[in-house]
């Protein structure tokens, strides 16, 4: 019976020599061929990008004082006009009627006052009849007043100058004092304002950049902006960005700043979708990796594979900061000389064996300015 134990026992010994151990199996596997960046550091230009949409400095909707027919349209659509310029004619004829007839009237009880005046002064007459004489010609006069500003307002003027839109009512039209339409639109273009959407945490970190310097300021709370149109083009007027006056959306936490560009070609239309870009400086020591380098775990966080000295693989989490050129910034994580590998990523894992080749094209640092503010962080 011992001699059983004995020899079983002996047996799992021998079975267990010749099993190959996790270790072996793994310095056994094949390296594998992968790509790699070798991380150099450059000087970075630096930007916020905001995102907003234009919007008219002053706007006007034009609708009729009084009703009548219309009977002219007295500008052309698509047009700038001035303050005053009259811009239709409604028909006239009763309100001109109506002011003949209250001329008429303080005409005749100015005469009554005339003839009463002496007649009071020598008690031929009551004072009460002498009042009330004055009186009648006090409101013959204020009635004459009502039909004149009647009869002006048969002449519509442009309330602001600026851009004239398209007439929504033409000549025939009834129209109605105090109705809900509008005949026609007046926005001014020049300049154009743009407002930007930022959080209340970034707005308090762009006011430390101006206190700073770090920020192109152009006077008390204001900052230097550049635009970015909606087909990508450069806007090649510079703009100023107010951070006064601010509340912050209990909502959203967000909160909406102006800011104001010169317009001398009208090209900044109202609504357009914009991006208002704050030049925040260089980073003397900037590094910036392929965006496929950077891949993201559970939480969220961005993290890449370095190839380290022995060729084996180590996952590195990172700290992004902003995107230039399809490339995002490393803020932590990284330093000069790692290599981070931007291909075969999905054949790896950490501590696997590589055989890593470098990437010939350039190097990870490129300065440019930013295109956009999202962190992969925050994703």
């Amino acid at each position: 019976m011992h001699y059983q134990i004995i020899v079983v026992t002996m047996v799992l010994l021998l079975t267990a020599c010749d099993r190959p151990s996790a270790t072996d199996i793994q310095s056994a596997e094949p390296a594998v061929p992968v790509t790699v960046l070798r991380v150099h550091t450059q000087p970075i230009a630096l930007s916020t990008s905001l995102p907003g949409r234009t919007t008219a400095v002053r706007g006007a909707e034009v609708r009729p004082q009084v009703g009548g027919i219309l009977q002219k349209r007295l500008f052309t659509e698509g047009t700038e006009v001035k303050a005053g310029q009259q811009l239709y004619q409604i028909d006239s004829a009763v309100y001109q009627a109506a002011y003949d007839k209250a001329q008429a009237t303080l005409n005749n009880a100015n005469a009554v006052v005339r003839r009463y005046q002496p007649l009071s002064q020598a008690h031929a007459i009551s004072g009460q009849q002498y009042d009330d004489a004055v009186a009648t010609a006090k409101e013959a006069a204020a009635d004459l007043e009502t039909a004149r500003v009647n009869l002006n307002y048969t002449r519509v003027t442009a309330p602001i100058s600026g851009h004239i839109g398209r007439s929504i009512y033409t000549e025939g039209a009834l129209v109605t004092s105090g109705q809900s339409g509008y005949l026609t639109t007046i926005q001014q273009l020049n300049p154009m304002y743009v407002d930007v959407s930022e959080s209340s945490q970034d707005l308090l970190r762009l006011r430390r950049a101006l206190a700073q310097g770090h920020l192109k300021a152009t006077g008390d709370h204001a900052a230097a902006v550049q635009l970015i149109l909606e087909d990508g083009s450069h806007y090649d007027q510079e703009g100023t960005l107010e951070f006064s006056e601010v509340t912050v959306d209990e909502g959203t936490g967000s909160v909406t700043m102006r800011a104001s560009f010169p317009n001398p070609h009208n090209e900044l239309l109202p609504g357009m979708f914009v991006h208002a870009v704050l030049q925040q400086g260089v980073q003397e020591q900037g590094i910036l990796i392929p965006q496929e380098a950077v891949s993201h775990d559970v939480k969220g966080k961005p993290y890449v594979f370095v190839v380290k000295a022995d060729s084996t693989v180590e996952q590195r989490t990172i700290t992004t900061g902003e995107m230039t050129d399809g490339q995002w910034q490393v803020t932590s994580g990284l330093q000069a000389d790692d290599e981070v590998m931007i291909d075969g990523l999905q054949n790896v894992r950490a501590g696997s064996k590589v055989k890593a080749g470098e990437h010939q094209s350039g190097t990870a640092a490129v300065s440019g300015n930013s295109s956009s503010m999202t962190d992969p962080s925050a994703q």
